[in-house]
Parts: C-alpha cells; structure tokens; sequence
C-alpha cells in the first residue's frame, strides 16, 4: 500500500508539471528525446525509489523517453550496461560513477564520439566531467568528502567526543567513490576521536545483509567502540539490528548512516540511529533528465549540483516524513 502511495503521489506531480511546462498542443521540450538512465540497485527499492521517481517526473514534464536499468550496484553491470545502452544510440546516457573514471573512460570517449551526450549522478566522475563537460556532462549528487563530513559532525553533536573510539564501514579503496567515507572518517578524526576504517567488500556492497554477522562480530571484538558510521545507504538501515544481536542497548553505539529507508526512518524516530544523510535523491533522477534534454537540444554544457541538504535526525524527522513516504526525500 506504501509503495503504491508513492507511485500515485509522484504521478501526479509529474502530471502538474507536465501541464505547466508546455500550453496545450504545443511541443514538449524533450519531444525526441532518448535517455538511458542508470539507477542503481533494484527497483523500488528505498535508495533507488526517490532517484527513478525524479527521472520518470522529469520525463513526463519533459516529454523525454526513458529507460531505467538497474544493476545491484555492481560496478560490472554499470560497465555493460551503458555498452547496452550505446547499442541503442540514445541522445544521451545517464551512468553512476561508482566502477570509477579509468574504467568508464574510453566507454564514454566512444558515446562522445557517437555524438551522444554522457552525464552523471550519484557518485562523481571527476576527471570525465572535467573533460567532457562542454559536451553535457555534469553532476548530479552529493560532494562525497562533504557529505561524510556533514554525518560525521551529527555524530559528533550527538555525544561521540574526543578520545572516544569509531568504526566507519566504507569504500576507501574505490576511487571517488570513498570521497564520503574518508570526510566522515577525516572529520571524526579531526575531532579526536580514534577511528577504524574498514573496507567493504564488493559482495557485501551488492549484498547489504552479509554484512551484519561482520559487523556484529566487529562490536563483539572491540566493546569499547562508541560509534559506527557509513556511507552505504544499504547498510544503514541494518545498523540498529547490528547493535541489538551485538548486545548493546539503545544509546549504546552512535550511528551514523545514509538515506531514508523506511527501517532507518523508523530507526530515526525510534532515537537508535542517530543521524542519516539526507541526498534529496529526487534531484539525482530530475537533473540528469533535464541535463540531458538541455545538452542534446541547446548544446549547454555540465551542471554541477550538490544535492546534500543535511541530515535526517531526530529534531527534523517527523516534518519529512511525508515527503518520504511519498518517494520524494
């Protein structure tokens, strides 16, 4: 019934938008236009079903032809699936920058080349953007170091002091990726507080429940952990559970997480998640639709947003909850 909510509701914003951007009989704006659009890990699911609502809102206003894939979040996927998408030839191909710049580099030479129109959203691809940006190509996400940064000073606010011992659970290792990872991690350390970086493994990235036997052994090692935060917004929700099978109580450990899925919004409420990043992830499928639509008809170059507006806690949790539910937050 929830999910259904949602659809009707961002059905019928894009309706009013759709209404509002042409007179009637008129041409849409994205009349013509083909947009290929990676969203991430499975549909429907909290951290993709905000950004696929975006990008449909954005292509009923527009008048664009879109089609979503979904890859589990597998940098592999990623890869083949804008192959696929090439195949096509689109107007334009929206990708995630998660397999990271190297690997996605002669791919979108080749769509450049094709006169196909690349952009991004999510995770950034620096170097692609910096190269390409005349050609369309922007960024519509979170400035990743920033938006660690922004959990991690939530956490702080929330009782986690200088001597006191941290675990952040991230992506170092992967390029632009781990940019949100190491903020949150610099940041606690900046502040005093001893901090365990731990690498996550690409199964337990496209596998989020794998991770909780390793967490709660973690806590099971180190009883005097006082925090433990991420970036993953797969992992978030788990974070509670964690600390319950570990055997701490409600207040016990700090959390710190990412996104609004339904068990973390509870989790929010509830006062055992301490704070989670709110990536209006609305705007990562709005903007690359209208990217799209602008650098293919207009010739405009890259944009680049950051769509972080702070945290989700408990001071601000029960006003955003029906933007939420409605899939837009």
């Amino acid at each position: 019934m929830r999910t259904m909510t949602k659809l009707l509701s961002v059905t019928a914003i894009a309706t009013s938008l759709a209404a509002m951007a042409v007179p009637a009989g008129a041409e849409m704006i994205g009349e013509g236009v083909t947009v290929y659009m990676q969203m991430g890990g499975q549909p429907g699911e909290p951290p993709v079903l905000p950004r696929t609502n975006g990008a449909k809102a954005a292509a009923a206003a527009l008048g664009v032809s879109l089609t979503e894939q979904y890859s589990s979040w597998q940098a592999e996927t990623m890869l083949a699936q804008f192959r696929e998408a090439m195949a096509a030839k689109p107007n334009c191909i929206v990708i995630m920058g998660h397999p990271g710049n190297d690997a996605f580099a002669d791919l979108v030479a080749d769509a450049v080349a094709q006169g196909i129109v690349v952009t991004s959203g999510n995770a950034p691809l620096k170097e692609l953007q910096v190269k390409y940006q005349d050609k369309g190509f922007g960024y519509a996400g979170v400035d990743l170091y920033e938006g660690g940064a922004i959990t991690a000073r939530a956490m702080l606010a929330a009782g986690l002091a200088s001597g006191d011992k941290a675990m952040v659970f991230g992506n170092f290792s992967r390029g632009d990726r781990g940019l949100s990872d190491t903020g949150m991690a610099d940041t606690l350390e900046k502040a005093g507080v001893t901090v365990d970086r731990l690498e996550m493994s690409e199964e337990v990235n496209g596998n989020p429940p794998l991770a909780i036997p390793q967490l709660v052994a973690y806590l099971q090692q180190h009883p005097d952990t006082k925090a433990i935060g991420t970036q993953h917004g797969g992992i978030t929700p788990l974070l509670p559970d964690v600390g319950q099978q570990a055997g701490k109580g409600p207040g016990d450990i700090i959390f710190g997480g990412i996104d609004t899925d339904p068990k973390t919004v509870d989790a929010v409420k509830a006062g055992t998640m301490t704070a989670t990043l709110d990536q209006q992830l609305y705007l990562q499928g709005f903007l690359p639709v209208l990217q799209c639509v602008l650098s293919a008809k207009y010739q405009m170059g890259g944009f680049n947003t950051n769509t972080a507006a702070g945290t989700l806690s408990p001071a601000n949790v029960e006003k955003l909850i029906p933007l939420i539910d409605a899939g837009i937050r």
